[in-house]
């Protein structure tokens, strides 16, 4: 069904065009209303655009239902020379750690990041936001509150196509959560201690 999308109507390519002029994520949603065509036959078009884009310098990265252009892993290693500079001077060390931690945390909330952090990250957190690196989302466990996660320009700066690309990610995903369960479970446990110290005066 794939081969007869390429060879029949091209609209992969229409789809690359388009993500090519915008130059900024776009969802299938988005795609389907300029393409005048369906979600799901659009998803397939995507899915053919990331195959014929294979070994080329460009790559489509797909976050959650939103897609974009970025330059590929084989090419990143040169690219990364034009935006090093940039990207180094704009990243305090403070800022670099934060930033590690929503990407390989997030989404992650801004309680969290300042736990395992030991610090207040709000400032930081929002400079990370006037930049681009990270996106805010609603924490759908708590109104009152936000979750962060990694944006695209970050996967682009990056190079990779999703954020699952990044060095022994599964592993370090895992054990901050090892961590912060642990040391949760230690916070609890001193609490109850305190309070039964307290109660016994």
């Amino acid at each position: 069904m794939k081969e007869n999308l390429k060879n029949s109507n091209g609209i992969d390519s229409h789809i690359e065009a388009i993500l090519f002029l915008k130059g900024e994520p776009m969802s299938i949603k988005q795609l389907a209303k300029i393409l005048e065509m369906d979600e799901e036959k659009v998803g397939e078009a995507v899915d053919v655009l990331r195959e014929n884009l294979l070994g080329r310098g460009i790559c489509l990265v797909k976050k959650e239902n939103s897609v974009a252009l970025a330059t590929s892993p084989e090419s990143s290693k040169f690219t990364k020379i034009l935006i090093k500079g940039e990207f180094d001077s704009q990243l305090t060390k403070a800022s670099l750690e934060t930033l590690s931690i929503v990407v390989y945390r997030g989404p992650v909330s801004r309680s969290e990041i300042d736990y395992i952090r030991g610090v207040n990250s709000t400032f930081i957190l929002r400079n990370l936001l006037i930049k681009g690196l990270v996106e805010r989302v609603s924490n759908p466990c708590d109104s009152r509150s936000y979750l962060y996660k990694p944006s695209f320009l970050l996967l682009q700066y990056l190079g990779i196509q999703n954020i699952e690309e990044l060095p022994e990610y599964n592993n370090f995903n895992e054990t901050v959560k090892k961590f912060i369960k642990e040391n949760g479970n230690k916070n609890e446990q001193q609490k109850e201690n305190i309070g039964g110290f307290n109660s016994d005066n």
